[in-house]
């Protein structure tokens, strides 16, 4: 490989991460030459997936970016287990279990730049089933469409006036600029903005958990925006404003390496960069790899790839879970479960962390088993403590058969804003964040650096759309046309052609 590798290239990319997946995808789409690398031997670094046996030796190893990993396997209650250690691993490979778990808003930056760009066509998408919150210790599925809000035996009437009258509100929020709240609530809290509606705490919870999904502290301007952002994307795909990657949240950035390949990328995994300096006379970036040497006019990096980034720091926590049974009632697990999703709070309110189950309807485990993923931001490198309010707070009643449990922690540099001066552009680390949204403006922003001029990421043409030099344009219409309307062009052809001969 290394023999057969180009020397020079207007882009490398080392790290093959979702947001280097972006940026690489963005300059091989505008011609750039793009070279993308990684030391693993997997596509994705800390937003990948992987079956069961792959993911416990990961966690096993010590690598600088994914670390405190461990796993336990627990042993059932019952005397006749429907599921045993021995039954699970052997539908290892049936598991998809991700890293860095999220959800997409059906009208946010993701679905709108897999669409602008054409991406969509790599991608599989299933509509989270219930968005929940937690009331007086039970799981309750809050109501998302006009329909839920009627249709919920968990609201009273009185209740959901209410909150139909209060999203409202909400949704028409920033059409007038003299609206009343706006200059009311200007410089308050979002929860004061709450209380002055005169609310029931069922509705003040379900939006301050599950809708806005803030705190307390969280300014009136801020909680609107989340809010309108939850209610712009109702509607659009499913009942619920967000959408899951099926097979997992690994598939999203070989979405973009596909992109990337097709438009000439290249790509080198388990290669790793021992070395980057600068050409004096060109200002080029020399990197040694594999001993040889390759140049390139930029070079953009993930966390943990390239020393001089820093001291890398405990960043997100993360639980991991399978089990055999679905958490919540039977009805938020209708036929079998779907995907769920919970956001946490602490006793005090002041730590959160989100809370996503995954039954085999996402591609990600075998039927009659479940996923529970857990992520808060770490306060340690003890990942178990770190989630320890919030596994009680799910599994204190009616808790799931848990068959196997793992905790690990995503680290980061803890310099975070690397010097102007440096050559190489630093990718930020994943963010504690439910969506893709700081992900993708981070790319974005390094993107706008190397090319301030070009769009990122524009349309991709469909495969039927490509005309090869040399080839007519028109005869490959008229092969991408159904057989019948074949038919009837060439019989118009043929017409066309007697009435030339006539004439």
């Amino acid at each position: 490989m290394s023999d057969d590798l180009p020397e020079e290239f207007d882009l490398v990319v080392i790290g093959t991460g979702f947001t280097e997946s972006c940026i690489a995808a963005g300059a091989s789409r505008i011609g750039k030459t793009v070279l993308h690398i990684d030391s693993n031997e997997y596509y994705g670094d800390v937003w990948s997936s992987f079956s069961l046996d792959a993911f416990s030796n990961l966690l096993e190893q010590c690598k600088s970016t994914l670390r405190n990993g461990s796993y336990t396997w627990h042993e059932p209650a019952e005397e006749s287990p429907s599921w045993t250690r021995e039954k699970v691993l052997e539908k290892s490979r049936r598991f998809s279990l991700d890293l860095c778990p999220r959800v997409a808003y059906s009208a946010g930056e993701l679905v709108t730049l897999l669409i602008k760009s054409n991406i969509c066509r790599y991608a599989e998408f299933r509509a989270v089933d219930h968005v929940c919150m937690r009331y007086n210790n039970e799981l309750v599925s809050v109501p998302c469409s006009r329909s839920d809000v009627f249709n919920t035996k968990t609201l009273t009437i009185v209740e959901k006036r209410l909150l139909m009258k209060f999203l409202t509100a909400c949704n028409d929020y920033g059409e007038d600029k003299c609206n009343e709240d706006a200059l009311t609530f200007r410089g308050r809290t979002f929860y004061e903005y709450l209380q002055a509606q005169r609310v029931t705490d069922k509705i003040a919870t379900c939006v301050m958990q599950a809708i806005a999904m803030c705190t307390p502290s969280t300014s009136f301007e801020e909680g609107m925006r989340h809010t309108q952002r939850f209610l712009g994307s109702l509607g659009r795909y499913g009942n619920t404003p967000f959408l899951f990657p099926m097979y997992g949240c690994g598939e999203l950035p070989q979405c973009f390496c596909r992109l990337c390949a097709v438009f000439g990328g290249i790509y080198c995994l388990k290669r790793s960069v021992d070395d980057i300096t600068v050409a004096s006379d060109t200002n080029e970036m020399l990197l040694s790899s594999a001993g040889k040497t390759l140049r390139a006019k930029h070079v953009v990096c993930a966390p943990g790839h390239v020393p001089g980034h820093g001291e890398l720091r405990a960043h997100i926590s993360r639980g991991l879970f399978i089990a055999s049974s679905p958490l919540g009632s039977e009805e938020l697990n209708k036929g079998g479960g779907g995907v769920n999703l919970l956001r946490l709070l602490d006793e005090e309110g002041e730590r959160e962390a989100f809370f996503m189950q995954l039954s085999h309807y996402s591609g990600t485990c075998p039927e009659g088993l479940y996923i529970f993923h857990l992520t808060t931001p770490a306060r340690s490198e003890d990942p178990a403590a770190d989630l320890a309010a919030f596994t009680a707070q799910l599994f204190q009643t009616n808790a799931p058969k848990i068959l196997y449990s793992a905790n690990f922690t995503i680290a980061a540099p803890s310099n975070t804003n690397a010097s102007t001066a440096t050559p190489i552009y630093w990718t930020a680390p994943p963010a504690y964040e439910m969506d893709y949204e700081a992900a993708i403006a981070n790319a974005r922003e390094i993107f706008a650096k190397l090319y301030e001029d070009a769009e990122f990421l524009p349309r991709a043409p469909d495969p039927e759309e490509i005309v090869v030099d040399g080839e007519d344009p028109s005869a490959l219409n008229e092969n991408s046309l159904p057989e019948d309307l074949r038919a009837q062009l060439h019989d118009l052809q043929q017409a066309a052609q007697q009435m030339d001969i006539a004439e």
